[in-house]
């Protein structure tokens, strides 16, 4: 099984939701996102072959949108919507 280490399955990356810009906030959301699947499947083998199915399903790929839009939700109010 190639597996992720477990020093790779961390649920905040960085430690924290604060960013300088909602650009840096979008990608933090993006990148929770995926450690979020990473701890759910941290089988890497079975990560890349259920990929075949979704990544050609629209249902699917609204649904990693939608995940990633949640997350950034969270952010963006840690963020105070990018303090002033």
């Amino acid at each position: 099984m190639d597996r992720l280490p477990d020093s790779e399955l961390v649920l905040i990356p960085g430690g924290t939701l604060i960013t300088d810009t909602p650009e840096e906030g979008r990608a933090l959301a993006m990148l929770i996102a995926r450690h979020t699947i990473h701890n759910i499947q941290p089988d890497l083998d079975v990560l890349k072959e259920g990929r075949k199915t979704y990544a050609k399903d629209p249902a699917s790929l609204t649904a990693a949108c939608q995940v990633v839009a949640i997350e950034f939700q969270t952010i963006a109010a840690a963020n105070s919507y990018w303090r002033k």
